[in-house]
């Protein structure tokens, strides 16, 4: 009897072991495609502290992302990390490169600060300025927002590997104003940091932070810039991180670009992105990912990364034409914006989505303006008053101290934050389709075993 049973059991793999074959591949053919590919051990481990505002790189955008299960330094693969640039291949960069890679162009990234010895970023970054200098120990960019930024304008495009930027041949200004906490409650200490790289070779600034309240001395250092011919970018804010719904200043400043976020490849605006009548260009937003201080990255959505993908696009203007003007600078990146929404500018949208090879490419009748100044103010150069300030009243500025340093307190309190955050909605898919992998893997368990019962 035990013969006859063992025969049966070895006798039968047409029928059990097939069976259970196929159940088994058919079950993790599915949890592949619910879960998406695991990513490669190197980029899954997570680092030590996960700072509060970005997810760690452990798990991929989607489904359809081209993640491998090889080692990273596997040279015959392009990097996994490249390849998950979606933003590149949204606003055509391979294309615009022909034209402008933004060299010779200083990008300042006021900011969190900047980590340089990132590999995406060795060579890539000018000795800038820490107007925080609270005695930090943790390097140049303790928060990583700032890295961030700027790896998402000036990242190398000198081999297959990590997060290149729009602008790849163009140079880091780093400004740091955000403390470790990433905010600031002082407006003037931006304001400062606006100066300074403004006298220290800016071209495009990135001001991926600000708040609700208003500053007369930023909107003097604002239009310090724009008197000395700087394009100067920041995003509308995020939801998440506002107690209104305004744009956040200094983005609704006139005369600088305000830009809002749109979901990952569509024409969709992220949920999460403030905008409003101040909105002037749309960007990506959503699953992005970008680098972090030391060597790894971070998976971010926000705003905050939305507006260094607008001032890369402005310093590759700037490197193809040197000596166009900041006003005409602007001029033909809302020219050529992809209108998305209403037709023309609207709300939502503002003048549509960033197309950095119509900027590049098209033909743009010149304005000899900013035509985002709304020549309304006694500001320095007419780039308008500070939101809030009163309409019979001077711009700090005006008088005998031009950046408002030594403004009353009470006007220049402003607390500046950045716009960006985690990336949460890969996690939630991933863990589901862990439940779900585990409830198919029993199931399949539970064939066999009645399998193995039939055939006694």
């Amino acid at each position: 009897m035990a013969g006859n049973v063992t025969g049966v059991r070895h006798g039968r793999p047409a029928t059990a072991r097939r069976f259970t074959g196929r159940a088994l591949v058919g079950t993790a053919a599915l949890a592949v495609s619910l879960v998406g590919p695991v990513p490669p051990a190197a980029l899954a481990a997570p680092p030590p502290t996960v700072l509060p505002g970005f997810a760690p790189l452990a798990a991929p955008v989607s489904a359809g992302s081209s993640w491998r299960v090889s080692p990273v330094d596997t040279p015959a693969r392009a990097d996994q990390v490249r390849d998950e640039q979606w933003q590149l291949d949204e606003l055509r960069a391979s294309t615009a490169w022909r034209t402008s890679t933004g060299r010779g162009v200083v990008v300042a990234v006021i900011d969190s600060g900047v980590d340089g010895s990132h590999p995406d970023l060795a060579g890539q970054v000018l000795p800038g300025i820490d107007l925080v200098d609270d005695g930090d120990t943790d390097g140049p960019d303790p928060v990583g927002h700032g890295t961030t930024v700027a790896g998402l304008i000036a990242g190398r495009n000198d081999d297959r590997r990590g997060a290149v930027g729009l602008a790849p041949d163009a140079k880091i200004l780093p400004v740091r104003v955000l403390d470790d906490e990433n905010r600031y409650d002082d407006a003037l200490i931006v304001a400062r940091g606006v100066r300074w790289a403004v006298d220290n070779g800016a071209r495009v600034i990135n001001l991926s932070l600000g708040g609700s309240g208003d500053s007369p001395a930023l909107a003097a250092a604002l239009d310090y810039a724009f008197a000395r011919d700087v394009v100067v970018v920041a995003c509308t804010g995020n939801v998440a991180a506002s107690s209104d719904t305004n744009v956040w200043y200094p983005a609704r400043e006139p005369g600088v670009i305000a830009v809002a976020g749109l979901e990952r490849a569509s024409d969709n605006l992220w949920s999460g992105s403030i905008t409003g009548r101040a909105t002037v260009l749309t960007a990506p937003a959503t699953g992005l990912v970008g680098a972090r201080p030391g060597s790894g990255y971070w998976r971010v959505q926000g705003t905050s990364f939305a507006s260094p993908l607008v001032a890369a696009a402005a310093a590759l203007i700037r490197a193809r034409w040197p000596q166009m003007s900041a006003g005409e600078v602007v001029n033909r990146l809302i020219s050529t914006a992809r209108d998305i929404g209403p037709t023309g500018r609207d709300d939502r949208f503002g003048y549509g989505l960033v197309d950095p090879v119509a900027a590049l490419t098209a033909d743009v009748p010149p304005v000899g303006r900013n035509p985002l100044d709304d020549q309304s103010s006694p500001g320095v150069v007419g780039f308008g008053p500070a939101p809030g300030a009163e309409q019979d009243a001077p711009v700090a500025g005006a008088g005998g101290d031009p950046l408002g340093f030594t403004a009353p307190r009470q006007h220049t309190r402003w607390t500046a934050q950045p716009a960006g955050g985690r990336d949460d909605a890969d996690p939630h898919r991933l863990w589901a389709g862990v439940v779900l992998l585990a409830a198919l893997v029993a199931g399949a368990a539970l064939v066999v075993r009645r399998l193995r019962q039939r055939s006694r």
